[in-house]
């Protein structure tokens, strides 16, 4: 996947650059693209997924949904800035850390949502970010599956697995739990949501990783055993 840069005033936007041009396109990116309104404007907006910063789905082409999810604070400074964070460069900031990381496990097969573009936006010492992904389609938060009983034994297994080969892909997912992996309709689970992550060599986050999904599951189902998960991971080659 080729990425690329361009700057619109104070706003610097990485997109995917080989479906993405910077020539006038009804595909141009552009910092509209990272507001709401634009998109509410247009009746664009097909749905909204739960979580700290109400992400959209948005029909963006006949054929492909996307994802505009802006970066939001949590806890009590959230108080304080719910959506601004200190500017210490643009390779540093988290939109661009995400959708690198996000592009290169994309690109070595792994199950994670196409990225499409960021946007960070510059005000003095801090800025303010969003992030747009393809939309999976007809998937569904595992979360959601748990809830409605559907977790049985092979996918559970097939999602650790999936957890196993980001694993030695070197991926330390922070915030690893329930909401953050997909089930398609065919079953096969994805893992969204890489703010904050990053990679690293083998070492005791891989069970942290693993002990924290396990608690989230056991929230939204406290009777679905976390063994099949484990049996998965540990099996998968």
């Amino acid at each position: 996947m080729r990425l690329a840069a361009l700057q619109q005033g104070n706003s610097l936007i990485l997109h995917e650059a080989d479906s993405l041009c910077d020539e006038a396109s009804t595909h141009q990116p552009q910092t509209a693209w990272f507001q709401a309104d634009y998109w509410r404007e247009r009746g664009l907006i097909v749905g909204e997924a739960p979580g700290r910063g109400s992400s959209l789905f948005i029909q963006a082409t006949d054929n492909e949904q996307w994802v505009l999810r802006p970066y939001r604070r949590g806890g009590l400074i959230a108080k304080l800035s719910g959506k601004k964070y200190l500017w210490t460069g643009v390779e540093r900031t988290r939109a661009f850390r995400e959708l690198r990381l996000t592009a290169s496990l994309y690109d070595q097969g792994l199950p994670v949502p196409r990225p499409v573009a960021c946007c960070v936006t510059r005000h003095g010492l801090t800025y303010e970010a969003g992030l747009l992904t393809v939309r999976v389609p007809a998937a569904r938060a595992f979360a959601s599956v748990l809830e409605e009983g559907g977790a049985h034994k092979a996918l559970l297994m097939s999602i650790g697995a999936m957890v196993k080969r980001f694993h030695q892909a070197g991926l330390d997912h922070v915030d690893l739990n329930a909401r953050n992996i997909l089930i398609d309709a065919h079953e096969t689970p994805w893992l969204i949501d890489l703010d904050r992550c990053r990679l690293r060599q083998s070492g005791r986050w891989q069970k942290v990783n693993l002990d924290r999904l396990a608690r989230s599951i056991r929230k939204f189902s406290p009777a679905t055993a976390f063994s099949p998960i484990s049996q998965g991971y540990h099996s998968a080659s």
